[in-house]
């Protein structure tokens, strides 16, 4: 099962890719893909309906984020030797963690906006529930 939020940023509605790919509307059986959809129970339900029965969206709809109504952004900062490696750092001996802004989170294509003022910016894709 593969969960989507699709539609215009700040208007997102949950969706579900079927097994043929084609992109499903959930939005009669969950308001969004938030934490309370990511329980067990709101998992088993989303399971248990035929991705067949629910209506295609058609035309080609912006992916938003993953999850929405993110309440903190945590990071886990040179978790890996190899990033370590490539910018200088030595290994830490504990993970660094750090706060992003829920700002920071954007959709599969959306822009990414630097802050006013900044001059350089890195990316990150590992991101997990």
């Amino acid at each position: 099962m593969k969960l989507v939020r699709y539609g215009e940023p700040g208007a997102e509605r949950p969706g579900m890719i079927d097994p043929a790919g084609v992109l499903r509307d959930l939005s009669g059986h969950a308001t969004d893909i938030d934490a309370n959809m990511l329980g067990d129970e709101a998992l088993a339900r989303l399971r248990a309906l035929d991705p067949s029965t629910l209506p295609a969206v058609t035309g080609s709809p912006r992916f938003g984020t993953v999850v929405g109504n993110i309440g903190k952004f945590l990071c886990i900062g040179l978790n890996y030797s190899d990033h370590a490696a490539e910018t200088g750092a030595a290994i830490p001996e504990h993970p660094i963690l750090f706060f992003k802004a829920n700002s920071a989170i954007v959709g599969a294509n959306d822009d990414v906006v630097m802050p006013r003022g900044s001059t350089h910016t890195d990316w990150e894709v590992e991101l997990a529930w």
